[in-house]
């Protein structure tokens, strides 16, 4: 396939750019951007999305406060009833698990409210009107997410060890178990960031988010075994998708069988990612 570069160049000049315009890119012959461009592309996004956090630390505070707010409020308020008084302990066990597929859950709202604030402000004409692919603008937000996901996990684990956390397979197990959180979770992220594109107000996507949330995230077997609700509810909590995610880390954490869930769960990634991705890509394109 050919290749043309499309370079900046200043008034009046016909050749070679001017000293300090900008690295030119490389596209393909029917304009669209070739892949090392792409990467750059959405390196350099990637790392004005990190700057914007530094410059405004208030915006963690939901990855680094909702964690610890989650654990300390399940185990101590909802440990006893369900696990029986005294047994603490493993409810940390049981819960903490869970608790990782609903942190990735809960960022990914996050990144639907940016992608709609971001187009009220104007930003993403800007980014429109730049020779970038579409798709580089939005990988660079999921890129970023997934970073204050980590963070967030990495919070929820170290307060779970405090609390009595213990792991029963082995470090390489714990890391399996985050990385398909990571991986869950940046599927989500193309749902929100469609909701985002797709809604008017970011207040329109926070209770958009929670009518889809509430109903996962709690008809699961986050926080309590399902063999413990009603027929058809149980049902339901077999196709959640948090269900096998959450089923998956507790088993690769505490021992058991976990091919079923993991394939379950990356199999969920996967169609939601292929479904939603090109339809958020497509959206950003068209919105006005």
């Amino acid at each position: 396939m050919s290749t043309t570069t499309v370079t900046k160049t200043s008034a009046g000049t016909s050749g070679a750019p001017a000293p300090g315009a900008a690295r030119p890119v490389r596209t393909d012959a029917d304009g669209r951007v070739g892949l090392r461009a792409n990467l750059r592309h959405i390196g350099a996004l990637a790392r004005r999305n990190a700057l914007q956090i530094k410059q405004d630390p208030e915006s963690m505070f939901d990855a680094v406060l909702m964690p610890i707010i989650f654990i300390l409020l399940f185990v101590y308020v909802f440990g006893g009833a369900i696990a029986g008084k005294g047994n603490n302990d493993a409810y940390v066990n049981y819960v903490a698990p869970g608790l990782m597929a609903m942190m990735g859950m809960n960022i990914a709202m996050a990144v639907g409210v940016g992608i709609n604030d971001d187009f009220k402000k104007g930003v993403m004409d800007r980014f429109r009107t730049m020779p970038i692919a579409r798709s580089s603008v939005l990988i660079a937000k999921i890129v970023v997410e997934i970073g204050r996901m980590l963070i967030a996990t990495a919070i929820l684990l170290g307060m779970s060890f405090l609390l009595g956390l213990t792991i029963h397979t082995s470090v390489l197990h714990l890391l399996a178990a985050i990385g398909l959180s990571m991986v869950f979770g940046a599927s989500l992220m193309w749902i929100f960031i469609l909701l985002g594109l797709s809604l008017k107000t970011a207040q329109a996507v926070q209770g958009m988010a929670m009518l889809v949330l509430m109903p996962l995230q709690f008809g699961s077997s986050i926080f309590a075994p399902t063999t413990t609700m009603p027929g058809w509810l149980e049902t339901f909590t077999d196709y959640n998708p948090l269900s096998n995610l959450a089923d998956a880390a507790r088993n690769l954490i505490n021992g058991g069988a976990v091919a079923h869930s993991v394939w379950m769960t990356l199999g969920w990634s996967l169609v939601i990612t292929l479904v939603t991705a090109p339809l958020a890509v497509a959206k950003f394109r068209k919105k006005t």
